[in-house]
């Protein structure tokens, strides 16, 4: 069975994106780039809300035809582009590159999502990830602590009256600082 994965990079105060959506803090150099492309293209599908989807149509469609953009970038751009996509959003009329629109997060269906074959479910975007916990549809974590404090913004976990028990799988640190904390359903 497939599984859910919040993969979200955060701030090592626990924000996932400054005021006014800032995420400039973030240190990603070309190890960790390398390692998000690998993560990202063993995956299944990227389930991303509206504004998480639009910052990345935004510029990664065309991302490897830019000569200012690194080999991994451009590698990111192909994966990016290729990846089965569903964003989830009420607002959103139409979404290209591979992407599949839904109205809202219904257990059920995530779950046939789960028996489906292929591999697992990366779930990015603050209130997706929010809503996804909420219903507890989140069987791993991969968090990405960046070697900063923002001191605001809109943190990874939101105020919840769960306590989720969790076992530690992986660490590692990257050489720009970022660390990489990877757990599991406890």
């Amino acid at each position: 069975m497939r599984k859910v994965i919040l993969m979200m990079s955060v701030s090592l105060d626990g924000y996932i994106e400054g005021p006014e959506r800032d995420i400039g803090w973030h240190q990603v150099d070309d190890e960790l780039h390398q390692h998000f492309n690998d993560e990202i293209r063993a995956l299944g599908a990227l389930l991303s809300g509206r504004v998480t989807y639009e910052l990345m149509a935004d510029f990664w469609p065309t991302a490897d035809k830019d000569p200012e953009s690194s080999p991994v970038m451009a590698e990111f751009a192909r994966i990016w582009r290729d990846i089965p996509k569903i964003v989830y959003s009420r607002t959103l009329e139409r979404a290209e590159w591979n992407t599949t629109i839904e109205r809202d997060v219904v257990v059920d269906d995530i779950r046939a999502l789960r028996a489906a074959p292929g591999g697992d479910l990366a779930v990015g975007g603050a209130d997706l990830a929010a809503t996804f916990l909420r219903l507890d549809l989140v069987d791993e974590y991969r968090v990405y602590v960046h070697p900063v404090t923002i001191g605001r913004g809109k943190p990874l976990f939101p105020v919840a009256d769960t306590r989720r028990t969790l076992r530690l799988r992986e660490t590692r640190a990257f050489g720009n600082g970022v660390v990489l904390l990877r757990y599991e359903r406890g």
